[in-house]
């Protein structure tokens, strides 16, 4: 079982970077695929970006490609999002999500969720 912890959201203004965090607590962090989420009220969760287990594959929303970048660490037990170019469109609620051993990349459905982190970005 895994435990997924964000944190690094906040306030900024349009054009500006944030960097989330999700740490995991768990074993074999390195078999699970990770990927990040957003959710706006009252909208369906939008798939972000994925990263596969060993980080070598990544895969992005058309809405975030070229501005965001997802990446780990198998060492720290650790998934970050680099966001950069912000737009106000971007305001949600963001969830790390694990998904152990998927065959397909990235993967249709995840086995845990964390509780979220707020990016909200000012105009």
């Amino acid at each position: 079982q895994v435990q997924l912890v964000e944190s690094g959201g906040g306030l900024v203004q349009a054009g500006g970077s944030l960097t989330l965090s999700c740490a995991a607590s768990g074993r074999f962090f390195s078999n699970y695929m990770m990927a990040w989420f957003r959710q706006v009220p009252g909208k369906a969760r939008e798939w972000t970006a994925a990263i596969s287990w060993s980080g070598g594959r990544t895969s992005y929303a058309d809405s975030v490609k070229g501005r965001f970048t997802i990446s780990r660490d198998n060492a720290k037990n650790t998934v970050t999002l680099q966001m950069n170019s912000l737009k106000p469109e971007d305001t949600a609620v963001y969830y790390c999500a694990a998904r152990y051993r998927s065959e397909s990349f990235p993967p249709k459905s995840y086995d845990y969720w964390g509780q979220g982190t707020q990016v909200t970005v000012s105009s």
